[in-house]
């Protein structure tokens, strides 16, 4: 107290203009100007414990922020106080701990209570020197710990020295007294109000931090020491005649392949590092969406699930949640990138190493699964692809069962013990351009994925000179396990004892394609892809400059009034703008002509856009449907359109990764009256047509169409070859193989170099969802249809111009012959 009241004097004035000057605040959170304080009010700022340094901090913000002062003294009724109050500490001594001090609350409680009328507004403020995650061990953390009175304020003054230019504040939402008053007890309302804000700034300090990790080797001792790794190696040792000690020490070496070894100094040295390589090499980091994760992270284990487009996907999302204010995840990551060098800083960054394959390894499956339930079990965040790989083609590819069921029966087995809430959060991250995209397309013409090496981080570096554009990492909606399960699962708390119950299997994939749909609706469109959804529809990959910006307009219209997706992001800008980007970026050419610019694409330059394409192809979807219903037939009733294209939609949205509508009539109605708004259709009493006159709006049509004709004529190519044999001809993997056979002909024959277009992953997927919607259904390995999927196709056939269909089935009988 003594200390308190010299420097009110003469000291607190330089200290505070010194605290000035050394301070730097990277992140305050949220906008001072978004607390709506009440000027009429006096105003008290709550700290979590006692710190000079976080006293002088706030002062300097608030007179910068143009907030009530934190510096000075308030004012309530008769009484005076400090505007800034912490929350008192117990005394600590290496003897004992004395009991916890009254909070400061009581006399402003009694002020409130003498007249009501009166009240002050508290401010809850949580101030983070630096974000060392928590570890309790080691001689020097030992000795800065709060435990000491003294070696506290000196491992505060060091923090103040080392992380002053690393500073996060975060505010919290005001409380008003008088609505926290208890009329029965004063000093009841005081611990109340102190109870509230402890719970607070404690589910602050999770967000920021994560849980307390343990050290490293002591986790790994862990894992080879619980039940389940122990039993597993009886039984191994049984099967395999060796020592237990043997397998043991197996055990431990599995451990310290598998686990992460997340350090403070590394992060704060990537953070340094992507700010400058991002700011070299992109021209910014989009975020949209955090606002729905950050109440969660407090009380939540969060699972982040981000489509994977690169291999940056790994260090961006990471950097972006610590730039603003979460704590990195753990991220799973290939056992291919544990290589000289490389690994080392991955693992210390928060990487966890998995083998592609452990199926037929029961002691590293154990192992693997027993590190993941712990980080899970302790609420640490996680981070893994679904999809399992990076996408060769821009789809979302299907999700993969692994990881997401050992993070369910990881789940099921902390529900028992009372665990925290598991929370899914999807993430789409878009690029203007992607580092890989040179690799993706040999990949895709038939050459070997190269293995990754530190050789292959130079190539990358040489690339840091060219302009690569934007990023956008859009956060989806996130998903509650425990209400997924209690949608599809609702007896799974009477049925949790068994750790691998029977409903687990088919619940997987559908979790799977929930949460890619979720990835999905939170695309973002910008210049190059808007571009690629444009240029690929024409002949020869050419447009003139002027219907091309109509056609990017058209887009952006469409997507403003009916969204493709709950949480789509829009580019900002004009089509003008757009062209000009994808022109920086070398995605495209310009070719003067005295008659107006003509866009164009080589081969090389086509083959890329269509990766990009098929990132946000899927927004497009009923558009692009219902525009090419109108290329071969000029008119439809919206009964007619529904039954032409309900069969196949279905099909369509599980192949896009897309939520079918809950009435496909609605929806189709609502698509046509946006495609008369946009001159493209008219009214034809109660249906609608093409416009008989407009040669323009007819092309914009049929461009729209076209984004949907490679998947339907692809549907249409396998069931040709499906019934052009009797039920039962086919095993699934004979009509994927065939039909991808057909379509690389088709593709040769047109002149059409787009692999994507022939992938196998595409044909066995349409080969699931015709199983999916009950079209076929195995006996004995081989496929077996009725007449309802003849009569459905032959409805779809409509669909396509005779042109077309002869072009399909020529290929088909020249195949056959």
């Amino acid at each position: 107290m003594g200390l308190a009241r010299m420097l009110t004097g003469a000291l607190r004035a330089p200290l505070e203009r010194l605290m000035a000057q050394w301070a730097r605040i990277r992140l305050i959170e949220p906008d001072p100007e978004a607390l709506a304080l009440d000027p009429t009010l006096p105003t008290f700022y709550v700290l979590p414990h006692p710190a000079l340094s976080d006293t002088l901090l706030l002062a300097t913000l608030t007179r910068s922020h143009g907030l009530p002062a934190a510096g000075g003294r308030q004012n309530v009724g008769a009484i005076t106080l400090p505007a800034c109050l912490p929350l008192p500490a117990p005394s600590r001594r290496l003897w004992r701990r004395t009991r916890r001090p009254v909070p400061p609350f009581l006399t402003l409680i009694e002020q409130c209570h003498q007249d009501p009328a009166r009240d002050v507004q508290l401010v809850p403020v949580s101030i983070f020197w630096g974000r060392a995650p928590g570890k309790r061990f080691g001689f020097w953390q030992l000795l800065a710990a709060d435990n000491w009175q003294l070696t506290g304020r000196l491992r505060r003054l060091l923090s103040v020295v080392v992380n002053g230019k690393d500073v996060e504040v975060h505010l919290g939402t005001p409380l008003r007294l008088s609505e926290l008053l208890d009329a029965r007890e004063t000093r009841l309302t005081n611990r109340k109000i102190a109870r509230l804000l402890r719970v607070h700034f404690r589910r602050m300090r999770t967000r920021v931090l994560g849980p307390d990790l343990s050290h490293r080797r002591t986790l790994i001792e862990g894992v080879a020491a619980s039940p389940e790794v122990r039993r597993v190696i009886r039984e191994v040792a049984v099967a395999e005649q060796r020592s237990p000690a043997h397998l043991e020490d197996r055990a431990r070496r599995y451990g310290r392949e598998i686990a992460s070894s997340m350090t403070y100094p590394v992060l704060r040295f990537m953070d340094g590092l992507l700010r400058r390589l991002w700011n070299r090499l992109y021209d910014g980091v989009s975020v949209r969406g955090l606002e729905r994760v950050k109440p969660l992270a407090g009380d939540h284990t969060l699972v982040y699930v981000p489509c994977h487009r690169s291999h940056i996907d790994y260090l961006l999302l990471s950097y972006v949640l610590y730039r603003d204010g979460l704590m990195p995840p753990h991220i799973a990551a290939g056992r291919n990138l544990d290589m000289p060098l490389i690994g080392p800083l991955l693992r210390r960054g928060g990487a966890f190493f998995m083998r592609r394959s452990f199926r037929d390894n029961r002691l590293y499956a154990t192992v693997f699964n027993e590190y993941l339930h712990r980080l899970i079990a302790r609420g640490h965040p996680l981070e893994y692809f679904i999809e399992g790989g990076r996408s060769r083609s821009g789809r979302m590819l299907p999700a993969r069962p692994g990881m997401l069921s050992m993070t369910l029966r990881s789940y099921l087995r902390s529900a028992r013990n009372g665990g925290q809430p598991l929370v899914f959060v999807p993430v789409y991250i878009g690029y203007e351009r992607i580092l890989e995209g040179g690799s993706y397309q040999r990949e895709l013409h038939g050459g070997s994925k190269r293995k990754e090496s530190p050789w292959g981080l130079l190539r990358v570096l040489r690339q840091l000179r060219q302009p690569f554009g934007q990023v956008a990492v859009n956060i989806g909606e996130p998903l509650s396990l425990r209400g997924f399960l209690d949608a599809e699962v609702p007896d799974w708390r009477q049925r949790r004892d068994d750790s691998r119950p029977a409903w687990l299997t088919p619940l997987v994939p559908r979790l799977g394609e929930t949460l890619s749909r979720r990835i999905n609706a939170a695309a973002a469109l910008n210049p190059v892809n808007l571009v690629a959804l444009v240029l690929l529809t024409t002949p020869h990959r050419a447009i003139e400059a002027a219907l091309l910006k109509r056609q990017l307009a058209l887009l952006i219209a469409l997507q403003q009034r009916l969204p493709g997706g709950r949480h789509v992001s829009l580019p900002d800008g004009t089509p003008d703008d757009w062209l000009e980007r994808a022109l920086v970026l070398g995605m495209v050419e310009r070719r003067s002509h005295p008659l107006g610019d003509i866009i164009v694409a080589d081969e090389r330059q086509a083959g890329q856009l269509a990766w990009y394409r098929n990132n946000v192809l899927h927004l497009f979807a009923l558009a692009g449907l219902t525009a090419f219903a109108f290329r071969h037939q000029a008119r439809h009733d919206p009964a007619g359109l529904e039954a032409l294209l309900a069969p196949g939609w279905p099909i369509l949205a599980r192949e896009l990764k897309i939520s079918p509508p809950d009435s496909l009539r609605d929806d189709l109605v609502n698509m046509l009256d946006a495609l008369v708004d946009a001159t493209l259709l008219e009214r034809d009493g109660e249906g609608w047509r093409r416009p008989a006159e407009s040669l323009e709006a007819g092309e914009q049509l049929r461009m729209l169409g076209g984004l949907m004709q490679p998947s339907l004529e692809r549907g249409y190519l396998l069931l040709s070859v499906l019934l052009s044999e009797p039920p039962g001809h086919f095993t699934a993997d004979e009509l994927t193989s065939h039909s991808r056979e057909l379509a690389e002909r088709l593709a040769l024959l047109s002149g059409l170099d787009a692999p994507e277009f022939f992938d196998t992953r595409l044909f066995s997927g349409l080969v699931e969802s015709l199983e999916a919607q009950g079209w076929l259904y195995s006996e004995a390995g081989r496929l077996v249809f009725d007449e309802r999927l003849r009569e459905a196709a032959q409805r779809s056939r409509a669909l396509f111009d005779p042109a077309l269909r002869h072009r399909l089935q020529l290929v088909s009988r020249r195949d056959a012959g």
